[in-house]
């Protein structure tokens, strides 16, 4: 475990690479021992700083939640991180590109919450009695640590690489469509990168939903209604540069479309 000096020179170190659009340098190569209880006081310090900053938080994001961004990552745990209310865009939305750095787009689903959700038994079946509606996201990666080489314990410090995202298509209740078969064909310029379906989030996209509200449990906390639960890719991560427009087609739930300049 690291010393509490160590976490906040870790987040003021994160913080400021956010600032300057730059990367460092992986964070367990310089801190032997660094555990992912570290990793998350790390991102506990940096979140609670912009909340007395003033920003307003609105959500939660789970990654590394399906087979196939495991092994794009070469993680093979699921982490979170935080949303705030100043990186969620609507659909259509021109994004500025040199706002993050590594620039990826990822394809998914956003459980908005009409109850709380509290483990540390949760299931599939209380998250989907808790759901107030499902919606088409995308999310926007950012990763502040170099890419190369990074653990779990680098992707949690950096809040789960999250930079942004991008809500569209039609929310729908959770019983009006089978979550399971929802699919997406993502596009770059009019090009088909990458596909998948939902299904491929821990069998069903829910289970992440209810795996980080027993995650929270053992910390004393829980999911409030209200909140956005972005609940994991089902596609590989998909470069994106600037001038790029990405569009993402999800069938009977609609379409979004970004574009970065």
């Amino acid at each position: 475990m690291l010393e509490h000096s160590d976490i906040v020179a870790i987040a003021d170190e994160l913080a400021e690479a956010e600032r300057a659009r730059s990367t460092v340098p992986l964070l367990t190569a310089r801190h032997e021992g660094m555990t992912i209880e570290d990793s998350y006081a790390v991102q506990n310090v940096w979140k609670q700083r912009e909340i007395d900053a003033g920003r307003r938080l609105v959500g939660r994001k789970i990654g590394l939640t399906s087979k196939v961004m495991q092994r794009a990552t070469g993680i093979t745990e699921p982490d979170y991180g935080v949303i705030f209310d100043d990186v969620v865009y609507e659909n259509g939305s021109v994004i500025e590109f040199d706002r993050f750095s590594n620039v990826r787009i990822e394809v998914e689903l956003v459980f908005v919450l009409g109850e709380t959700l509290e483990g540390p038994n949760c299931s599939l079946v209380d998250v989907l009695r808790a759901t107030e509606y499902v919606v088409p996201a995308l999310e926007v990666l950012s990763s502040r640590i170099e890419m190369s080489g990074r653990t779990i314990v680098d992707t949690i410090s950096d809040n789960a690489a999250l930079g942004a995202m991008v809500l569209g298509g039609r929310p729908v209740a959770v019983d009006a469509v089978d979550l399971r078969w929802v699919s997406a064909l993502l596009y770059r310029n009019e090009t088909i990168e990458e596909s998948g379906v939902a299904a491929a989030v821990l069998n069903h996209p829910a289970s992440g939903v209810a795996w980080l509200a027993n995650k929270f449990a053992r910390h004393g906390d829980r999911l409030e209604a209200g909140e956005i639960i972005l609940a994991g890719s089902f596609t590989r991560p998909m470069w994106v540069e600037r001038g790029d427009t990405v569009h993402a087609d999800y069938g009977q739930l609609g379409a979004i479309t970004c574009r970065f300049v």
